[in-house]
């Protein structure tokens, strides 16, 4: 249907190209034939040159056209109104500074800087709509007493507004971002950029084996992030040369679609805060969820290494908390039960302080007796 519809209006060009302008130019021809130069012989001639360019040119127009239905497809719907508003009120403008540019008479004044005027206003009109369609909005949106007095948050509303999550290759890596979207803790289009997939496939490619298995860990794991049905999974093309690092392509790409990224690297984290990016940190998230422990409480351990300080031990619970046990290195590579005496909270994860239950409670005893 869009091929035909393709030919159709090229020969309507070509025709009408041919019907107005054909006649002219046989002018310029020395001893043509009178019939030559009637505007039905210039149409039938224009319309068939033009069928016969139409044959070399329809690839690269369908192309065009999808590449111009994908973008207003992923775009929402007050997206499209806000845009479409705001070229027209540019276009508007343009027409009104043109008609005093057009009573100058002038060549190029009349004539072609109102078309240069007519291009740059609507272009910038349209991504002044696109780009503040929320405080717009907010500006014809009445706003109760009840909502002031309650002290509700403004926030930004829209099919696409954060919905969209741009993923690091520290997260694909890890491999947590696959369970946590699978409990559906995790909205929205998941985006992977071109360089993300770059940087993973050289990983992969590394001639050092762990750096190796790191690679195609990530690229398993994109593989399932594609195959679960409640998933949805988008490719970024798009080139982002406003720096050489991955990170900071990551950075730009969620301001660009007003998105978030999700990472467990800290440093990520901390640069994207600073240029007001949202973040979802992993590391966060599963601090966020360890069960909490309680000074005073028992639990069992296994010490696995010595510790920095003097006659410390250092256990691991299931989650990766690091349990720091004080004269826990005479038990090594031993399951001992000891007795919680405080918890650390840090950015880069939890640490808990005990000491062996056998002293807790030799102590006890003591104050018993007494």
């Amino acid at each position: 249907m869009i091929t035909n519809l393709i030919i159709l209006t090229l020969v309507l060009v070509g025709g009408s190209l041919g019907y107005n302008f054909f006649p002219d130019l046989m002018t310029f021809v020395p001893s043509a034939p009178s019939w030559i130069f009637h505007p039905i012989v210039g149409m039938i001639l224009g319309a068939a040159v033009f069928y016969l360019i139409s044959f070399q040119t329809i690839k690269p127009i369908e192309r065009a056209i999808k590449r111009i239905e994908n973008f207003f497809n992923e775009q929402s719907v007050s997206y499209l109104i806000f845009g479409s508003i705001g070229a027209i009120l540019g276009l508007i403008l343009a027409i009104l500074i043109s008609l005093p540019l057009r009573a100058l008479n002038l060549i190029i004044v009349s004539d072609v800087v109102p078309l240069i005027l007519t291009v740059i206003l609507a272009y910038l009109f349209f991504q002044l709509g696109t780009s503040r369609r929320e405080e717009i909005r907010r500006l014809f949106t009445s706003r109760t007493q009840k909502t002031e007095e309650n002290g509700i948050l403004e926030r930004k509303e829209g099919d696409t507004f954060r919905r969209y999550k741009v993923l690091d290759t520290s997260t694909i890596i890890d491999g947590r971002i696959l369970d946590v979207t699978k409990a559906g803790f995790l909205e929205g289009i998941l985006v992977i950029s071109h360089h993300v997939l770059q940087e993973l496939q050289y990983i992969a490619d590394s001639s050092d084996s762990l750096k190796r298995v790191r690679g195609r860990r990530g690229l398993d794991i994109l593989n399932a992030l594609q195959k679960e049905e409640n998933v949805v999974v988008q490719m970024d093309d798009s080139e982002l040369p406003e720096s050489d690092e991955v990170d900071m392509k990551l950075v730009h790409l969620a301001k660009k679609m007003d998105g978030v990224v999700v990472t467990n690297d800290y440093n990520l984290n901390k640069v994207a805060e600073f240029q007001r990016v949202p973040v979802l940190n992993i590391n966060e998230l599963a601090n966020a969820v360890k069960p909490v422990v309680i000074p005073g409480e028992n639990m069992r351990v296994m010490i696995v290494k010595n510790g920095t300080e003097r006659s410390q031990g250092v256990a691991y619970l299931d989650d990766g908390t690091m349990v720091v046990v004080e004269e826990g290195q005479h038990y090594m590579n031993q399951s001992v039960e000891v007795v919680v005496t405080s918890a650390l909270q840090t950015n880069a994860g939890r640490m808990i302080f005990a000491k062996m239950a056998h002293s807790q409670k030799a102590i006890d005893d003591w104050k018993e007796t007494k």
